[in-house]
């Protein structure tokens, strides 16, 4: 499960400012906590989709250490992985393509984190890197 940390900053107009020590490129807003943690989770799939489309890799979140912190969905975290998996592999989406007999549109969208993959989907694709997904379960914060 990836919680990324985040900071909320009270701002000088009455808003919370949102930042992401580990994406710190990922900024938002809310009126308040609640707003500001729904808007956040937006903030950080938008860079998190911005990394993967330049191919950089995404940091593993640092622990939350009494912070507030957004969870990625199952899937999202799954796509992450796989993300991560493939540069480390020194793999493109073509080369998945090909390891696993798929057209490359719907390894685009395996990858994306706008677009509903099915899990199995991204243990398949895990696998044929040598990588297997673990899912964990904790407390609800």
């Amino acid at each position: 499960m990836l919680i990324y940390p985040v900071e909320l900053t009270p701002d000088d107009n009455g808003t919370l400012l949102v930042t992401f020590p580990d994406i710190p490129e990922a900024v938002t807003f809310g009126e308040d906590q609640a707003e500001a943690l729904l808007m956040a989770e937006d903030a950080l799939l938008v860079m998190l989709s911005a990394y993967m489309d330049d191919r950089q890799p995404i940091p593993e979140p640092s622990p939350l250490n009494g912070r507030p912190g957004v969870a990625l969905k199952v899937a999202a975290a799954g796509k992450v992985a796989l993300h991560n998996a493939m540069l480390a592999a020194g793999k493109r989406k073509a080369d998945l393509a090909r390891m696993l007999n798929l057209a490359p549109t719907l390894v685009d969208r395996l990858l994306s984190l706008h677009h509903k993959s099915r899990i199995e989907q991204i243990e398949t694709a895990l696998a044929a890197l040598g990588k297997r997904l673990v899912v964990d379960v904790r407390e609800a914060a």
